[in-house]
């Protein structure tokens, strides 16, 4: 046994301490050596290995405890970047991120999921490339891809588990498919899990439980718990858009009656406007016409709002969230209010007496940051880079 201890020796590899300078945990070689426990020698040897692969630089000096200022450790955010792809029913947002999550270059596609995944992905794909060329990266720098889909994702092969609003999706090897393109990782991640990710991570180190509901053309919910995603035994955690609500009749795209997804979600809105002869058909034209201020919409999202709070009770006092983050293509002041209308009365006074409930911070980028931390957390994990290392 070495003079650190053979278990605390390879606990503490070249991986861990890259997780915890990606913490901020610590930020020097002194730091590490207090942190770890391990010799001079060692941490020299381990933080030597992660400079030569480029995963840390050095760069300025931290405070001096006496003698020499130290040099202070950095995670090399833009070493690489990460393409992510946000899939919601008629339209996609692509970006190229750097290993923080930052955006460098976005677009948006129109594209239904209804077209299939083949059509879908191949437009995916084909703007993954646009994007890299917009910043000057090649599919080679490229660390890993995040895709995230409005379906369940069966964690143990990261393919869509009978999605109940995506027709022929149904266990399509979607990371397969673009691996044809860019031959890098590819993670998919259900679409509410990733927001949930990215809301999260905006907090910076805040690691409180935190639950987002996205109220857009379906609805649903991602739940953040310890810094993890919850998915779930199979992927299908928080899948609230198809509770059933008692005394309610309408029929739901999954085929049974009374979801909550079939009574407020955005194409339920859309189709009570369009009976008032507003012209709606998803929850997009729904958000529309919000934006422009229509008080028959303004009206219907609120309502909607109090049935997804009435669900959203039961949710709240199960889990006791810190946070309860309100996103979608309805997220708006009168989704939050009806929310409100609908969450506090269903719910024990204890169980939200320190709830922070509000709108996304992020917006319509909280599903690309969440793919990028899911990403970097993934492809460089202590375990991945140890195996890196190792050759």
């Amino acid at each position: 046994m070495s003079a650190d201890g053979g278990r605390r020796n390879s606990a503490n590899g070249p991986g861990e301490i890259l997780a915890m300078i990606r913490r901020g945990d610590v930020s020097t070689r002194a730091e590490v050596g207090e942190a770890t426990g391990l010799s001079r020698m060692t941490v020299a040897q381990r933080v030597d290995s992660l400079l030569a692969a480029g995963l840390v630089r050095e760069e300025g000096a931290g405070v001096s405890t006496g003698g020499r200022r130290p040099t202070l450790l950095r995670f090399d955010v833009d070493r690489a970047v990460v393409l992510a792809a946000s899939v919601d029913t008629t339209h996609t947002r692509v970006a190229v991120l750097n290993l923080e999550g930052l955006v460098l270059h976005e677009v948006a596609l129109t594209a239904y999921i209804s077209d299939g995944p083949e059509a879908v992905l191949k437009s995916i794909a084909q703007a993954f490339l646009e994007v890299l060329a917009a910043v000057g990266r090649s599919p080679r720098e490229v660390e890993g891809v995040g895709i995230s889909l409005p379906a369940p994702i069966d964690p143990q092969t990261g393919r869509p588990s009978q999605p109940p609003i995506m027709p022929g999706w149904d266990d399509f090897p979607v990371g397969e498919h673009i691996r044809l393109v860019i031959d890098a990782p590819v993670l998919v991640e259900n679409d509410a899990n990733a927001m949930a990710a990215g809301e999260q991570t905006a907090e910076s180190s805040d690691c409180r439980p935190l639950c987002l509901v996205k109220v857009s053309t379906g609805i649903g919910a991602g739940m953040v718990i310890g810094g993890h995603v919850y998915t779930g035994s199979d992927g299908g955690a928080g899948d609230i858009g198809h509770v059933r609500l008692h005394g309610e009749k309408a029929v739901c795209q999954c085929g049974s009656h009374g979801c909550l997804a079939a009574v407020a979600s955005g194409r339920a809105v859309a189709r009570q406007l369009a009976a008032k002869g507003i012209p709606a058909g998803h929850g997009r034209d729904v958000a529309d016409l919000l934006a422009a201020g229509d008080a028959e919409a303004q009206a219907l999202v609120r309502e909607a709002g109090r049935r997804v709070g009435e669900v959203l009770a039961t949710v709240v006092c199960v889990l006791n969230p810190a946070e309860l983050v309100v996103a979608g293509d309805l997220a708006s002041p009168s989704l939050l209010t009806g929310l409100r209308e609908g969450l506090y009365p269903n719910s024990l006074p204890r169980a939200t007496r320190n709830l922070d409930v509000r709108l996304t911070r992020l917006g319509e980028r909280a599903a690309l940051v969440g793919l990028t931390r899911l990403v970097v957390d993934q492809v460089l994990s202590a375990e991945a880079v140890d195996a890196r290392l190792r050759g």
